[in-house]
């Protein structure tokens, strides 16, 4: 039976599925930063870059699922998030991209594909841009890529279900548990200011790029998706039927057929 979690009543009371041993984890001193990482299994890498507010163990499903499609997996707390910190400066998706950039470095990977879910994706996508030959592909999933690429906030049972793990995982692992209301202001402000990429730049991206959205995602405008993959040359558009933002928590098999589907093609 697939496991399915659409209104995320799961994850909300338990979280995602636990994570497997790894085969090494620990952090990297980068940027006034400590930055949490773990790698499993073995093969050609991929790299796992969760969403804002998040951590690691938001991909309990999808790490199992791509140790046996034969990779290496590389999960990463970004700052701040999960275990690891940060400093008294903004958040920014560059310098989020300078910590992947120095795990690799610190595990010896010259080249990985992405995988980004929401700030996640920002992330890896300008490493696409400006690191392409550290950059296999990427699956840029739930999304934008400037400003006008979301919808107004609208609060639902489902968001709110997700906030309260966020805040409980956030007191649980973070070295600064109590500061998770400043850590929610300081992550949003990122958001609501950044990334601004226009036409140009990204029609400068020469990686292999997957655009994904959930068919009901809950943040970003679905002919945004269709712009992204428009303007990136040989972007792909995947959309996903029966999701929202969520998708890797929601319906996890569908999501990682998808994800496989891609490191196949860059592989």
């Amino acid at each position: 039976m697939h496991f399915t979690d659409d209104e995320l009543l799961n994850f909300d009371a338990h979280g995602a599925a636990p994570l497997p041993a790894s085969t090494t984890e620990g952090f990297v001193e980068n940027d006034g930063a400590r930055i949490w990482h773990a790698v499993y299994g073995s093969g050609p890498a991929v790299i796992l870059l969760h969403g804002g507010l998040g951590n690691a163990g938001n991909w309990g499903h999808q790490v199992p699922a791509f140790i046996q499609a034969g990779r290496t997996v590389v999960v990463i707390d970004s700052r701040g998030h999960g275990r690891s910190t940060r400093d008294a400066g903004p958040f920014s998706y560059e310098r989020m991209a300078g910590d992947v950039l120095a795990v690799m470095d610190h595990l010896g990977l010259e080249k990985a594909a992405l995988v980004g879910w929401s700030d996640g994706a920002c992330t890896a996508l300008i490493l696409a841009d400006k690191h392409p030959k550290r950059v296999a592909g990427v699956f840029f999933f739930a999304c934008n890529m400037d400003p006008g690429g979301t919808l107004d906030f609208k609060p639902t049972p489902l968001i709110d279900r997700c906030f309260s793990r966020h805040g409980r995982d956030y007191a649980a692992l973070s070295a600064t548990p109590d500061d998770f209301a400043t850590f929610v202001a300081d992550v949003g402000r990122m958001m609501a200011t950044e990334p601004n990429y226009t036409a140009s730049q990204l029609r400068g991206i020469r990686v292999p790029v997957a655009v994904v959205i959930g068919e009901h995602d809950e943040f970003i405008r679905q002919d945004h998706a269709d712009y992204l993959a428009l303007s990136i040359p040989g972007a792909e558009l995947v959309v996903l039927a029966g999701v929202g933002h969520f998708a890797p928590l929601q319906r996890p098999v569908q999501f990682n057929r998808e994800v496989r589907r891609f490191l196949d093609r860059v592989r």
